[in-house]
């Protein structure tokens, strides 16, 4: 059916061609040449409107084509990030703690309290030593220590 209807607007549009230029010429004064003419103007017009579809026909399908590629790229990537979620941060609701005051390092302390400056010792304190009773236990006037 599509292509007897296409075969119908070609016939008309030859024929129609035809006798425009049949008619500029005046119909009594018609030669074969003219005939030749007309006949190859109009087949030269149906090549061109042939082509232009055929071109426009080609590129639809380009398109098409370039379309669906998008579309599978597309899918493509959306199914990598659901293959592959990143980490989800998550706000706490509770309120931030508060910081701790910064402490005093251990041995600065023990030597802050024996009386040393730091820098004088040529050791550091050992780690595992600690010392059994305080320092004011020595110069206990009643001499309870046992």
């Amino acid at each position: 059916m599509r292509v007897a209807v296409l075969v119908y607007g070609v016939l008309y549009v030859v024929i129609e061609v035809v006798g425009y230029q049949l008619e500029q010429v005046s119909w009594p004064e018609i030669t074969p040449l003219d005939v030749a003419t007309a006949l190859t103007n109009a087949f030269l017009t149906v090549a061109v409107l042939v082509a232009v579809l055929v071109g426009i026909d080609v590129a639809g399908h380009r398109w098409r084509r370039h379309l669906r590629a998008v579309a599978l790229e597309r899918a493509r990537l959306a199914l990598d990030a659901w293959t592959s979620p990143e980490s989800l941060t998550v706000q706490a609701w509770r309120p931030e703690p508060r910081a701790l005051p910064a402490a005093v390092p251990p041995a600065a302390a023990r030597s802050a309290q024996a009386g040393h400056t730091p820098g004088r010792s040529a050791y550091a304190d050992n780690a595992y030593a600690r010392q059994a009773w305080s320092e004011d236990a020595v110069r206990d006037a009643s001499g309870r220590l046992l």
